[in-house]
């Protein structure tokens, strides 16, 4: 009898951790807000340099207007010029390509795109810093892409 209770204790005790774990489990699987863009490609156009970018709000709102101001860096890693992406409205929950010329913009002398700041960041129920404070960065690029 002593070893089949020590048995059923060890199963009790084991199922028991078991059920603790779940619900820990199922909050950590919970999607943390935030708000991707990932350099997706810099190719030459007839302006210049071509970036096109792959937007996802996941912030848990719509966004009504999200805007950057960007430093392109050379090969040297000398910031060559600041500008300011608009990239208008996001729905929430969506992913949204778009694309950007540069004119005057060799995309094959950009080294590093630098998200200096969040120059627009408007929504309903969304706090203006979102927009830098979720922001998650990715590139598809050779191109060094982030915050």
């Amino acid at each position: 009898m002593t070893g089949s209770t020590t048995s059923l204790r060890l199963l009790t005790s084991t199922l028991a951790m078991l059920l603790a774990m779940v619900p820990a489990r199922a909050e950590g699987s919970a999607p943390v807000p935030a708000l991707t863009l990932e350099l997706n490609s810099a190719l030459p156009s007839d302006k210049g340099c071509r970036l096109t970018f792959l937007v996802n709000n996941n912030l848990g709102a719509d966004l009504s207007k999200a805007a950057f101001e960007i430093a392109l860096f050379n090969e040297a890693g000398v910031v060559d010029r600041l500008t300011v992406l608009d990239f208008k409205d996001l729905a929430a929950g969506k992913t949204k390509v778009t694309r950007f010329d540069l004119a005057g913009a060799d995309c094959t002398k950009v080294s590093r795109v630098l998200i200096n700041s969040a120059t627009e960041c408007a929504g309903s129920g969304v706090e203006p810093a979102a927009c830098m404070r979720k922001l998650k960065t990715d590139t598809k690029t050779g191109i060094t892409f982030g915050v």
